[in-house]
């Protein structure tokens, strides 16, 4: 019989370094780097890992692209609860024009650990990123996981913030330009996003260095 696979991303990684020494992890994970339009957000969390129920108390977080909107909406606050501290930072559209995605996301990252060592008052010892390390030159200990969102619940708790700063963020900017529907995609590519840009052209918070927005503009190489 197959095993069942959780729906709370694991704190196995987290254990094995709490029993090293490590109490004060921080997870840190994206929202938007694929999106054509909108800010970039990262989240940052650092889990109360001697806590005997922890598990229990975040039971459903995990990557935030595997839960519905309502599941992280009902989540987010209990996250934000539980943690020792949390952060987000943001990228706006500007800066990642003139950054690129790596440099917007650096920034981000920055920004991220930077508000939760404020709000927590106190420094990391340690940092889990999914996948890539961020920032490279900080001068911390940092684990960098493959799928790290699905496989630490750290960083899946940090997916959530930012995916729920994001959307939120993507909801209410759809009131200011209501005819592209980012309410709806987030600015992530979809048939309507595209039928809104052929028709109207892209808007103040589209991406202008990402191809399809410059080809858009006229500003594609081919």
């Amino acid at each position: 019989m197959t095993k069942r696979r959780s729906k709370t991303a694991s704190l196995k990684f987290e254990m094995e370094y709490f029993r090293n020494g490590y109490t004060r992890i921080i997870g840190i994970d994206e929202a938007g780097r694929g999106p054509w339009a909108g800010p970039l957000m990262v989240g940052a969390v650092a889990l109360p890992l001697d806590r005997t129920d922890l598990h229990q108390v975040l039971k459903g977080v995990r990557d935030s692209k595997l839960m519905t909107p309502l599941q992280r909406e009902k989540l987010v606050e209990t996250i934000k609860e539980a943690s020792l501290t949390w952060g987000l930072g943001v990228t706006e559209v500007e800066e990642i024009n003139d950054l690129g995605l790596t440099g917007a996301t650096k920034l981000a990252v920055k920004r991220a650990l930077d508000d939760a060592i404020e709000r927590g008052g106190f420094q990391p010892d340690c940092l889990f990123c999914d996948y890539m390390a961020w920032p490279p030159k900080w001068p911390i200990h940092q684990l960098s996981i493959v799928k790290g969102d699905q496989h630490s619940l750290s960083i899946a708790a940090a997916s959530v913030v930012a995916k729920v700063s994001r959307d939120a963020y993507m909801i209410d900017i759809a009131e200011e330009f209501p005819q592209y529907g980012f309410e709806k995609h987030k600015g992530y590519h979809s048939a309507e996003h595209v039928a809104a840009l052929e028709r109207l052209g892209p808007s103040p918070i589209h991406r202008s260095n990402y191809a399809p927005i410059r080809k858009l503009l006229g500003e594609d190489d081919a």
